[in-house]
């Protein structure tokens, strides 16, 4: 099993990537395979509404020149996928946008490519609007037909400053608690 993790913040070690690490580490915990791949700073495109992938259908995106296309990729061999971002005036970033609009477009495309594989969001936060940043996160999932599995509270982490969110021990115990849950429904599945 393996389960693929898109930082979507610019900061490589920054807030998102610990609390991505947290939820990895009861993943690893329980012999889950764990790759993070870096998409927040990285240059990319929005879709274009081309349409191109709904005429070849052969699950790429036809923007060539960026790391989407590995991304899906990433996120086809992958049993479990975490998107996570920042929050950014109450909104995911940009990177994590272009993700969502064109591997969401390609795998509807596609037959609707990721279906029934698990997707957890993952958010840091200064301090409000976390919520809309995990709800367009999830809107992504729910529309590729994926399974959200829960934890004991949103999966958000609060801290400004990078390693603030590792002060935040709620935040951290969502994190501990939804890659257990995460664990417990891929071996389920």
């Amino acid at each position: 099993m393996k389960v693929v993790a898109f930082n979507g913040s610019p900061r490589h070690e920054g807030n998102t990537s610990i609390l991505i690490k947290t939820v990895f580490s009861e993943l690893e915990k329980e012999g889950i395979s764990c790759e993070m791949i870096q998409l927040g700073g990285e240059k990319v495109s929005g879709c274009k509404a081309c349409r191109k992938c709904h005429v070849n259908k052969d699950k790429k995106c036809s923007i060539n020149d960026d790391i989407i296309n590995r991304c899906i990729e990433k996120m086809l061999e992958a049993d479990g996928i975490i998107i996570g971002s920042p929050t950014y005036f109450s909104n995911i970033t940009t990177e994590v946008t272009a993700l969502i609009d064109r591997a969401g477009y390609v795998a509807r495309a596609n037959g609707n490519m990721f279906k029934r594989k698990l997707g957890a969001g993952v958010v840091a936060v200064r301090r409000s609007g976390a919520s809309h940043v995990f709800s367009s996160i999830n809107h992504f999932f729910l529309i590729c037909e994926m399974i959200i599995p829960g934890s004991n509270y949103w999966n958000m982490g609060i801290g400004l400053a990078p390693g603030d969110v590792e002060k935040d021990e709620e935040g951290i115990r969502t994190m501990k608690i939804l890659g257990q849950n995460m664990a417990w429904l891929l071996k389920k599945m």
